[in-house]
């Protein structure tokens, strides 16, 4: 149920379970999308930079499973990620109300042109694209698109 889900902080010890979400997440969202990093590489760059130097959240289940990652930097949503068995819950919608409150001013992210989810997600929460890539900026090299929400 997304009421025994809770909203935090990210700690240090939640560092290896918040990349593991991330992975699943990206193998299930973005198959085609090659990613320019190991698991290792990723586990290192969560722990070592996201969770120590960015504002990380995580949606911890009631059992105390990592179940969302969201990081903020600055005005920038920079990562939201779901594991793939929770999606669909209302946990993506709090995140990003959060987020919301947390940035009032408003708010900018990206997300690749093929994850059409994203893009029918983001814009239901009144972001509005507002440039259009071909990816030569991401480390991916995958097109994307930029969105933008404003109060």
């Amino acid at each position: 149920m997304p009421g025994d889900i809770v909203l935090r902080r990210a700690v240090a010890a939640d560092a290896a379970a918040a990349a593991d979400v991330y992975l699943r997440s990206f193998r299930a969202a973005l198959p085609t999308v090659v990613r320019p990093h190991t698991d290792d590489e990723v586990r290192a760059y969560i722990r070592d930079v996201v969770v120590p130097l960015r504002e990380t959240w995580v949606a911890q289940a009631g059992d105390g499973t990592i179940v969302g990652l969201m990081v903020l930097d600055g005005e920038l949503l920079s990562q939201l990620y779901l594991d793939p068995e929770w999606r669909g819950r209302g946990i993506g919608d709090r995140f990003v109300a959060l987020a919301k409150e947390r940035c009032p001013g408003g708010l900018t992210l990206s997300t690749f042109q093929v994850n059409k989810p994203a893009h029918r997600f983001y814009e239901r929460h009144g972001f509005t694209a507002v440039e259009f890539t071909d990816g030569s900026g991401n480390e991916e090299r995958e097109p994307d698109v930029r969105y933008v929400w404003r109060p």
